[in-house]
Parts: structure tokens; sequence; C-alpha cells
């Protein structure tokens, strides 16, 4: 627990109060950045910085004698001319900040800072005293009647405040003018400063001695003349009577600022002024001040904001005002910038002479990179356009016909503002003749276990090749396991015939496949270098959904314990693409619903956290993946929303929920909601859509279709953390399942591919432009009834990040896609279920 302290400023009173609740992880605004020792916190500040605070954004970057130097507060560090050592001096000015305290000398100062410059400068020791009474204790002229006393002399000017004044700045206008006014009228040479005899002369005139006040005019001087010079400026006499003076240029109402990912930035609010209250800051309406968070600190008395370790959640839009005045904002957009990420494919290959051949390049980073290629170091020369073509803004190289000399190394370099990244990818043209260790690797191992679909379904495990449309392999529901004499797919108590059932598949790496029997409460393992089956791993009853955890390298198990999920676990695998032997580990969730776990890309390359859904209750958990433990839980009770589904993008770290439908009316549906994971805060309703969020794997599209009124909506996420509506799709589809494809004519760019639940139809919408194709007669997929495993019943799956074809099934067949041609490329016959498909690539 801390102290949340926010200075109140009466507006009759000379002095501000210090009021302070209790609150969760925060320090009280007098000590969040005092440092309790040298060795915690900011330590060091180069010359002329104005404050006893180190600013670990200005320091110096050669390491210099300052930076090694602690001051303490009052002081900071200068370098000697001569001899190049550093030394502590007193503070030659603070910044301009009005947070008043009072200090133990029996004197008011503007802020914590001025307290401990003038101690350094007399040598001598003045704290703060917290107290109102301050040093007003004895004297007949208390705080009380102080305050007594400049209300009476705001109450005989003319066109005074009236009862009802609140702290905006219009009122604010009003009271400056009234306080103009008494100044003028008190100055009687006219001097612009009020002396002790003006002061005299008018106490006289107004026979205010006759008051029964303990105070005099004196002691106006008396407590607010801060430099005390004997005379009280226009400026001192705001001070006194409260006036609040805040100002922001035009031109900086709206802040642009720009930080590559890693750094660290500081946001600085540009509203000034005297007697400036503290600074507020906010994210997505969201207050960041009193927030304990790990990455984000209001440090200082200059009303800063400093973000450390900026990534792509950070960006989107950040606003500054003063405390009670709200009307006056400053507005800062934050982009980050991500230096190129690429990976290239095929890393190496071997053709034969007068055949085509395509290098792939993808690049994500941001803003967009630009590619461009070498041949062994040299830039490429530009060919006829059907022998050599650069396709889709460079990401893929095509040469029509491949000669012998087009062997080679051909590098991809992407670039952008901020960075360089590039790779290789290796061509050798030989004749079958001439097979080399290369011709072997690509020929034989790669066309032979990489780039295949498993197919699970009521017959067993087939893994379909898309491009030639050939069963490599099929794994009848007969065969045995490895070291077992157990059958894969084991007759069921009343099921009949014999058949396998599936629910959930994932490919580990490329390595394992794993998927889940739920009638068997087991799991089995799957060697795709081997094609066969090679453990049964034991779960709870009924598994019915798997999702591999990168990051941890982690599956984790959602079974139901049975088919009216009565008594619903998650367990997890570790080291799932490790070892020989793998077993489940329990989690301490009960009355699991659902869960969700971020997916990585490129760019974001480990995932900490994921979330879990409860059986009817309004909230969603979050847990750390290591651990397993409950970090926090997020309330959705304000919104009656009980999640259903998730989906998350990196850019702004917007997370998207969808909320339990009340009842069958499309109208009643509820919005989703959505979440900002900087803070973990419910923002609100994303408009008034509806359904399923899907996000593309770059982050920058989310489309969600409403299986209620078929309408398929898009949203964009631009490279400022903006989200907006783009377009709703030309479809009526009802969706049961959808994939993005990378577009094959324009880079960072995707084809959304979605099947329908209850049709024979399946739409290709280019997101870009929002064109859509309509492919029909696929037949009719699996009655609902017949797929109880929840999720889609009718699936579609994608080749991967450079495949061009997608599997999708019928109830009692497999319809093989050409992507790139948005056209049907095969069908597969006898495939029965078939409605848990996984795809095994090489990258």
């Amino acid at each position: 627990m801390g102290l949340l302290c926010i200075w109140a400023l009466p507006v009759l009173l000379g002095a501000s109060v210090s009021v302070c609740w209790l609150t969760e992880g925060r320090r009280s605004m007098d000590t969040a950045n005092r440092p309790e020792n040298p060795s915690q916190g900011p330590q060091t500040r180069k010359s002329g910085h104005a404050d006893g605070v180190a600013d670990p954004f200005h320091s110096g970057s050669d390491g210099g004698p300052c930076r090694r130097t602690y001051c303490g507060r009052g002081r900071q560090c200068v370098l000697l001319e001569v001899t190049g050592r550093a030394e502590c001096v007193c503070q030659e000015k603070c910044r301009p900040t009005f947070v008043p305290v009072c200090g133990s000398d029996g004197r008011f100062y503007e802020n914590h800072c001025e307290v401990y410059r003038t101690a350094c400068l007399q040598k001598r020791r003045i704290y703060v005293v917290h107290s109102k009474d301050c040093f007003f204790k004895g004297d007949p002229c208390t705080m009380a009647e102080y305050n007594k006393l400049k209300s009476m002399l705001l109450d005989m000017q003319p066109n005074g405040l009236t009862g009802g004044d609140r702290n905006t700045l219009r009122d604010m206008d009003q009271k400056r003018a009234l306080v103009d006014t008494m100044f003028k009228y008190l100055d009687m040479d006219q001097d612009g400063r009020l002396g002790s005899d003006e002061l005299a002369q008018i106490s006289m005139k107004e026979h205010l001695e006759d008051s029964l006040l303990e105070c005099t005019m004196q002691d106006l001087l008396r407590y607010d003349d801060y430099n005390n010079d004997g005379h009280l400026t226009l400026h001192e006499f705001y001070t006194a009577f409260q006036v609040v003076q805040l100002s922001l240029a035009e031109d900086q109402r709206m802040s642009i600022s720009t930080v590559t990912v890693g750094l660290s930035t500081v946001l600085s609010c540009a509203i000034q002024g005297t007697l400036r209250p503290p600074i507020i800051w906010k994210r997505n309406g969201i207050i960041l001040n009193f927030l304990d968070l790990e990455d984000i600190n209001d440090f200082g008395d200059d009303g800063s904001l400093y973000i450390t370790k900026v990534t792509t959640i950070h960006m989107g839009n950040y606003s500054c005002h003063a405390y009670g005045y709200e009307e006056l904002c400053q507005t800062h957009v934050l982009q980050v910038n991500v230096p190129p990420v690429i990976l290239v494919y095929p890393e190496t290959q071997a053709q034969e002479p007068g055949v085509s051949a395509s290098l792939h390049c993808h690049a994500d980073g941001i803003p967009d990179p630009k590619i461009l290629w070498l041949k062994n170091g040299m830039d490429l020369q530009p060919r006829p356009a059907k022998q050599l073509s650069l396709i889709a803004n460079g990401s893929e190289l095509h040469i029509g016909s491949v000669r012998y000399e087009d062997t080679g190394a051909y590098t991809c370099i992407a670039k952008n503002e901020v960075g360089v990244d590039e790779d290789i990818s290796s061509l050798f043209v030989e004749d079958s003749a001439r097979k080399t260790l290369a011709n072997i690797l690509w020929r034989e191992e790669g066309l032979s276990v990489g780039n295949m679909f498993y197919v699970f379904s009521d017959e067993g495990i087939t893994v379909l090749q898309p491009s030639e449309c050939e069963i490599r392999k099929h794994i009848e529901h007969t065969e045995r396991i490895v070291a077992s004499y157990e059958e894969m797919c084991p007759k069921s108590e009343g099921v009949s015939p014999q058949h396998c059932s599936w629910s959930s598949a994932v490919s580990v790496r490329d390595k394992y496949i794993y998927v889940t029997q739920p009638l068997q409460k087991r799991l089995l393992l799957i060697d795709t270098q081997a094609q066969k089956v090679v453990q049964a791993v034991e779960t709870d009853p009924f598994p019915v959904k798997l999702l591999y955890d990168k990051s941890h390298d982690q599956v984790w198990v959602l079974s139901w314990g049975s088919m009216e999920k009565s008594h619903p676990t998650l367990q997890v695998i570790p080291q799932a693409s490790v070892g020989e032997v793998h077993h489940t580990i329990r989690t301490p969730f009960q009355r699991v619903d659902d869960f969700f776990i971020p997916p990585t890309n490129l760019i974001i390359t480990h995932v900490r956290f994921g979330f879990v859904f409860l059986k009817s209750e309004p909230a969603v958990h979050k847990i750390d993946l290591e651990t397993f433990h409950r970090v926090k839980t997020i309330s959705l009770k304000t919104y009656s929303c009980v999640p259903v589904s998730m989906a998350y993008t990196h850019l702004s770290g917007f997370y998207f929920i969808q909320c339990q439908s009340q009842s069958r009316d499309p109208s009643s549906a509820q919005p989703q909601l959505l979440i900002d994971s900087v803070t973990d805060t419910v923002i609100g309703p994303n408009l008034n859509i509806t359904g399923q969020p899907y996000v593309s794997p770059n982050g920058r599209y989310i489309v969600t279709p409403d299986q209620q009124s078929g309408k398929v909506r898009v949203q964009t996420v631009s490279f400022q953390g903006v989200l907006g509506l783009s377009r709703e799709l030309d479809t009526s589809l009802l969706v049961s399942d959808l994939v993005f494809q990378p577009s094959f004519t324009e880079s960072n760019q995707y084809t959304v591919v979605a099947a329908s639940g209850s049709g024979m139809d399946l739409v290709f919408s280019d997101l870009a432009s929002g064109h859509s194709e309509v492919l029909k007669s696929l037949k009719e997929p699996l009655s609902p009834h017949t797929w109880p495993w929840g999720g889609a019943n009718r699936v579609v799956v994608s080749s991967g990040l450079f495949g061009q074809y997608l599997v999708t099934p019928s109830a009692k067949s497999l319809f093989v896609l050409n992507g790139k041609q948005k056209t049907p490329h095969c069908e597969v016959s006898d495939i029965k279920r078939g409605n848990t498909v996984v795809w095994v690539g090489e990258v």
C-alpha cells in the first residue's frame, strides 16, 4: 500500500495543503521521487538541470564523472573547467512548478526543490513540515484568519465571484481579472510592486483595522513575499490568491513523437503557467499517474511522462492536462518504429534447367521495409520480364526458366528508417544425373517430410502433399502406437463401427504433432520425421482444445471432464518439442471455460502472459505462462460481459473480447470490449462490432464476422496506434472459420479466406481493396451436431507464410484450394469428418 497525494488548491488560501489517500502500490507525491540511497533510482544529473533528482534519459552518454556522482537534493553536479573533475554545487534554479510546501524555517516554498535549494545555499538543514498550521502556531493570524482576510478583500471588489465558483478555466479567468483589479487599486504609485506603506495606507483608508480579524494587510507581506524583498509583485499576488494561469500554444496542442523499439522516451507536457497544478497523464482515457506500471512513470516536478524500453504496445495517443483543468489538454501521438526482420524461403533449393524457381523474402518492420536483392553480393541485373521478375514489391524473386548460370546465393536486404536486415536463399541449378548434397536435401528430405497437410479423419491420419494432390501416407486407425500394443484408435464403448474421433491438433516446431482424442481421454504424439504415432499422453477426461505456447515450448490442454463440461480443467505439457516421454501438469484453474494465449510473429518473439475464462464469470484472468499463477483479474462486470473468445494486436496492445450473447436475437448481441494491455484496463465497447475477432499475423487488421447478421467488418491499426473501422466486406456468409493468407501481389497485405458453416461457399477477400471472390459448390460441411467439440464445424487451414494452398473439409471429402489463383485445386474423396487439420512446413 502507498499514499496517493493530490495538492488541493483552496481558492482563498495562501498556501496549498496536500491531501492523501491510501492507494495500492504507489508512494506519496512527497516521497515518490526521493532516492532512499545512492544505489536506488536515477543518481546523476548533467550540469544545468534544475532539480536534485537525476534524469536517466538525459545523462551524458560518455560515462563522464557526473554520470557517477550523486549530489543529493538541492544540489547539482558540474565539471570544473580546469581539472575536469565533478563537483556538487547548489542548484542555480528549480523548475517553475507550484506545489507549495511549508519549510521547517517557518517559510512557504513554491515546491520541494526550493526547500532543498535554499537549505544548500544557507548551509543549514531545512526540511518539509507536513502540517497545514505550519509556523502559524501561537500566532493570532492563523491560516483560518488569514483566509478570512483575503476573502474579505475579494468581497470588497466589484463583480466578485459567486459562491458557485468552480475550478475551471472560465472561472479562473474571472478570478484573475478580479485580482488584477485589486492589485491595481492597491498599487498606488503604479510601480508594479506593493510595499508596506501602500498596504498600511489602504488599511487606514478602508478602515480595515476596525475589523474583528486577527490578521492585517501587513500579513500579506509576511506570508506571501516569497523572495523576501519587502514587496509583493503581481506574480506573488496571484500566488497569494491562488490565481492559476495556464497556457498552451496552438501549434503544441498536438505533438507527434517517434521512437525506436527498445529505447526510452520522454513525453513533455507543454502546458505552462503560474501555479500550474500537477500534470495528469492519460492513455485511452485511463489516468496513468497513480498506476504502478513497470514501464511508465511520471518522475519529478516537470510533469513529463517517462516510458522505458518502448515496445509496439506503447504506441498510441497520450494526453496531458493540469489537475482540475481538463479543458486545456495536449495530445501526444507516439509512433514506435521497428527495424526490419526478415525470413527467406527456401533457404536452399535445387532445380533442373528449364523449370521455374521462386525465392521468397518476407520482411516485417515499422515503417514498411523496402526490399532489394543481390546475387553473389552484386546487384541483380534486370532481365526480360518473363525471365526474372520481382513480384509483390520485391518480396518474391521469380525466375521463369532457370539456367546453370542462375546458380548462386541470393541475398534479400530489407531496409527502413531505423535499420536493415538480410538473409540468403541459395539456388542450385543441376540436372538429375549430377545430384549434389543440396539436391538430395531439397528433393528427398524436403518434399518427403515438410510441406504437408496432416488430416485427421474417421479412417485415421492422411498425410497430403498439396501441390500434386498426392497422399504421401495414410495411417490406419488400427495401426499400433510405437512401443505399445495399443491401437491408434481403439473402439470406444458404445461406438460402432470402430473409427477415430479427434478434436484439436497443433504442430510443435514442425517436429511433432499433438492431437487430442477426447473419447480416449488422451492425446497422441506424432513424429513428423518418422510419420508415426510415437506416444499416447494421458490427460483429464475429454481433452478438446490444444494450443502451443512457442515462447515457453508448452502445449496447453483444455479438458471438459464430460460431454456436459461438468469438470473442466486446464493442463500443460512442458518441453513439448524435446525429450522422449511427455506428460501433463495440471494448473490450479478450475471451472475453465476457455483460454487465450497471444501469438508470436517476426517482431514479437516472446509472450509472457495468457488469459483464462471461467464459467459464467464476467472477467478474464491474466496468468503468468511460466509459473501458471494468476497475475490479476480484469472485471467485465460493468459491461455484463461473459467472455467467449479473445484476439490481440501488438500494435498499441489492444485485446478484443467477444461477449456471450444474451439471446438468439441478433439485435441484442453485445459489442466486443477493448482492453488496453499497457494498463490492463477495460477501455469500453469496440464500436458496435459483435462477433468473434480475428487478427492478422502482422497485427494491422482485425476482422470480425458476425454469425448472426452475416456481416464481416474490417478494422485497421495504424502505425500511430489508432484503431479505426476500415470497411465491411461484401459478403453475407455465415462464417465458420477464417484464416489470413499473405497477398501474392503486394507485400505486408493479406487476403482473408472464410468458410461457411452452413453452406457450400468459401470467400476470398482482399483486405487492401475489399474485393471479394466466392467459390461455390464445395459440398456440404459437417453438421454442427456431428461436431460436438466446439469451434468451427468447417475449418480452413493455410499452408504457412509462403504457401499458396489451403484445405477445407466437407462432410465426406477434402478440398485443396489454390489461394494464388483463388480456385479449387483438387478434391480428395473418402475422408470423412476430416475437420482436424495441421500444416507442417519447412519454416
